[in-house]
């Protein structure tokens, strides 16, 4: 008898962090089930991570309708899929010397944790594509979010020659083709983000105006919210802490309190987190305090899983895909 890994978690998973990854994945489903929609929202280093692997099919089978994410995850999971084989692996990172460091920046080498990004292969390519479309909009006066212009260049095919993996498991790609809803703040904070402002600088782009900000994303989410709230009851999925997951929770208090309008608060809630219990730590603060906040009610059910979201994330990803 062939066994899932579903099955596998709810054989063993049985007790404390084990036993909330169980609770929290099956929560989700039963969310998904009774015509429930799952707001995911990312932020780390996820897509270096290549969380894609997974998130990628969440999208495609409709088990994620929305996704925040910080600008970073937004570019490294295109800078992932067109030059993952010259991504250089360090698995002893914790014994590298600064003398070491320094190498492989003049190597061209962006280490996140214990992975190199290549400059060239990654970074530059797709600035040298993505500056394109910005100084076609910069000409003719118009303005996008940042993640349009990504999916408009995802879905142009024009890069589809870079591909450097399946492209099945980019989760922005299958973002892109079931056009996701997509929320960015501070993208500004991101690679393309300062590259797009040193364009500004040495001319490759007449100003600012061709991308607009975090203020834009939070009137779109305001009507996603508000509409799919009417039909649905609307679940929040949170892996690290961070911008990702505090700007778009605070839409529902944003909505009651500051619109004055009759809306329903989140309706599940699930962190994955390796920030501890701390004060004044966003990332380190338990659900219950966003009940003080009108985010969550006390009927919410609520999940805080202590640990590596690159553990824990594609696990609960295959759980509900019943892999």
């Amino acid at each position: 008898m062939t066994s899932t890994i579903k099955d596998f978690i709810k054989m063993h998973f049985k007790h404390f962090n084990a036993a909330v990854v169980a609770d929290a994945a099956e929560s989700y489903c039963e969310l998904l089930d009774n015509n429930g929609k799952m707001f995911v929202t990312l932020a780390g280093a996820m897509s270096t991570a290549e969380l894609g692997k997974s998130l990628a099919e969440m999208i495609r089978k409709n088990k994620v309708h929305a996704i925040t994410c910080t600008g970073a995850n937004l570019e490294e999971d295109v800078f992932n899929l067109v030059a993952n084989s010259h991504y250089k692996r360090i698995p002893n990172y914790r014994e590298l010397t600064p003398h070491q460091e320094e190498d492989l920046y003049n190597a061209g080498l962006n280490r996140v944790t214990d992975t190199c990004i290549p400059e060239e292969e990654a970074m530059r390519r797709i600035e040298n594509e993505v500056l394109k479309l910005w100084q076609t909009s910069d000409k003719k006066g118009e303005s996008k979010l940042p993640h349009e212009y990504l999916y408009d260049l995802l879905l142009s095919g024009k890069i589809k020659n870079y591909y450097d993996i399946d492209p099945k498991n980019s989760w922005l790609l299958a973002a892109a083709e079931k056009n996701l809803p997509l929320f960015v703040p501070g993208w500004e904070d991101s690679t393309l983000g300062n590259m797009f402002v040193s364009q500004t600088f040495k001319g490759g782009l007449a100003n600012l105006n061709a991308v607009k900000s975090g203020l834009h994303y939070m009137s779109e989410l305001i009507k996603w919210y508000e509409k799919e709230s009417a039909n649905h009851k609307i679940g929040f999925f949170q892996i690290g802490g961070g911008i990702a997951g505090d700007f778009p929770i605070c839409v529902v208090p944003l909505l009651t309190q500051d619109m004055k309008k009759d809306i329903p608060r989140w309706s599940y809630f699930c962190q994955i987190s390796d920030s501890t219990t701390s004060y004044g730590s966003y990332s380190g603060a338990v659900p219950n305090e966003k009940i003080t906040w009108g985010k969550l009610s006390a009927d919410t059910p609520r999940f805080v899983i202590e640990s590596d979201a690159t553990i824990v994330a594609p696990l609960i990803f295959a759980y509900v895909l019943g892999w």
